[in-house]
């Protein structure tokens, strides 16, 4: 039974309900891409696949439409896959269950994958929409924009003839996208040494859970709480007050997410047993006064386990805690040139105890200005020096620079004021779009990014506003509408 096929604009629903039942995490793409070759096969429409699994799907131009120019529509297939910690959730068979709720629709128990599930729908409603009078549209699904955007990164000059884009993955009604930060991971592996635990130790596991987490471009700058900086901090003072052992720490799940939980196993001294119940308790109510403003659903829990066998050695351990310490996060620079744009930003992602004694700690760094983008990497390495770690940065994804001569920005913006009678806002964004790649191997290519409003991308909360899914939909079918003839006649 439906539950999203009665909303307004519904083509886009009814794809987009499909969309949830497929599993489609980064680097598990294949059911996705099954879907949308079959898709284009079952309507005569000319596709093509390329060797990483990007796909163009192409309509031809509607009769008298022949001389318009070609546009590209661009949205990225595979998802953010969060969880709530007690939500029963296969992300390789299960389908997300969407409902509606206060003009929204949200997921039960996880993502919702609005990013970009709402723009894969977008455009296979355009492609099926023959009452849509215009010329060429190729639509281009990229693979692993979540992970590292290797889709876009192996895209290769040629794949798709439109020199015109609307990449379909922002996420504020109203703005219109014409710039994006850069991006590089910085990823620590920390080996330490294992020790018995001392004899007659009693054990605990701690947990912090309820965060907000959310995306760490878009949402880096509300002040939400970080669950690995938070547990560590507990760490930390838990060895000092009563000298604790870490058996294991894991927080966080995504590179590109602020990590929203986080999980400790230690062992104590069996004396200090009771003493560091009620410090856990007190500490839980100092930090919910702490973050009353952003994290009001923050819960720090303690329960009496069986003392873990082994756990760290001190030294280990105390690398550890002072490496995490160090690590900064959230913003580190805004931008001189554009009010309310975050320049600089570096989100501490996950903290993770892996086999044979590793320990991964995973960075990622963004800015609108390459040398900036690398200087913070280089102050997170200095921090995982700590603990020895070995350091990895990745290669990285350039930044999309604006260009406010823009002819699509300019049709884009026309668009926008004959709808809706207001001015749209014109901006860069913090989170990395796969434009900037796309520019470096399509030169002279014009592009633009808009979307819906999606609020909690990345985490459990997510959810997407209802209205504003029609106002897209109406402003991307007149934008198509005004693509001028290649002599520049409409």
């Amino acid at each position: 039974m439906s539950t999203l096929s009665h909303l307004n604009p519904a083509p886009i629903w009814i794809y987009f309900e499909e969309i949830c039942r497929i599993p489609r995490l980064s680097k598990n793409e294949g059911k996705i891409r099954k879907y949308l070759l079959n898709f284009a096969a079952e309507h005569k429409l000319e596709s093509k696949e390329d060797a990483i699994g990007n796909i163009l799907i192409t309509r031809p131009p509607s009769p008298g439409y022949e001389l318009r120019k070609s546009i590209v529509l661009q949205s990225h297939m595979d998802m953010v896959g969060e969880k709530n910690a007690d939500y029963p959730h296969n992300w390789l068979t299960d389908p997300i269950i969407p409902y509606i709720i206060d003009g929204h629709v949200a997921a039960r128990g996880t993502t919702l994958g609005a990013d970009d599930g709402i723009g894969i729908a977008s455009q296979l409603a355009i492609l099926t929409d023959q009452t849509i009078k215009t010329g060429r549209i190729e639509c281009l699904f990229t693979v692993d924009e979540e992970s590292g955007m290797t889709g876009a990164i192996a895209l290769k000059p040629g794949f798709f003839e439109g020199k015109t884009l609307l990449n379909l993955d922002s996420e504020d009604e109203g703005i219109l996208y014409i710039g994006s930060a850069g991006g590089i991971d910085t990823v620590g592996d920390f080996y330490y040494k294992s020790i018995p635990a001392s004899e007659g130790s009693i054990g605990f596991k701690i947990s912090l859970t309820g965060l907000r987490g959310g995306h760490s471009g878009d949402e880096i700058h509300k002040g939400y709480g970080n669950s690995v900086k938070i547990m560590n901090s507990i760490l930390s003072s838990l060895g000092y007050k009563f000298g604790i052992s870490v058996n294991s720490f894991n927080g966080g799940n995504l590179r590109n997410a602020i990590p929203r939980e986080a999980f400790a196993v230690i062992a104590a001294d069996r004396a200090h047993g009771k003493e560091i119940i009620k410090w856990i308790g007190e500490s839980g109510i100092r930090l919910a006064e702490e973050f009353a403003e952003t994290e009001k659903d923050l819960k720090l829990a303690i329960t009496e386990i069986q003392a873990p066998v082994t756990v760290m050695d001190r030294e280990s351990q105390d690398k550890l805690i002072r490496a995490l310490d160090c690590c900064p996060h959230g913003v580190i620079s805004w931008s001189e040139d554009m009010e309310d744009l975050v320049e600089t930003s570096t989100n501490l992602a996950s903290v993770s105890f892996e086999d044979n004694n590793r320990i991964r700690i995973v960075t990622t760094q963004r800015s609108s200005v390459k040398s900036s983008k690398h200087e913070v990497a280089g102050m997170v390495e200095k921090c995982l020096n700590l603990a020895n770690a070995e350091v990895l940065h990745s290669d990285g994804y350039p930044g999309w620079k604006p260009d406010l001569r823009s002819e699509i920005l300019r049709i884009t913006t026309e668009s926008y004021e004959k709808l809706f009678g207001r001015k749209p806002l014109v901006r860069a964004i913090h989170a990395g779009l796969e434009c900037g790649l796309i520019y470096e191997k399509f030169h002279g290519i014009d592009m633009i990014s808009i979307g819906p409003t999606i609020r909690g991308a990345h985490t459990p909360e997510e959810k997407i506003k209802i209205d504003t899914v029609e106002m897209f939909w109406d402003l991307l079918i007149d934008v198509i509408g005004r693509i001028p003839d290649v002599t520049g006649e409409k």
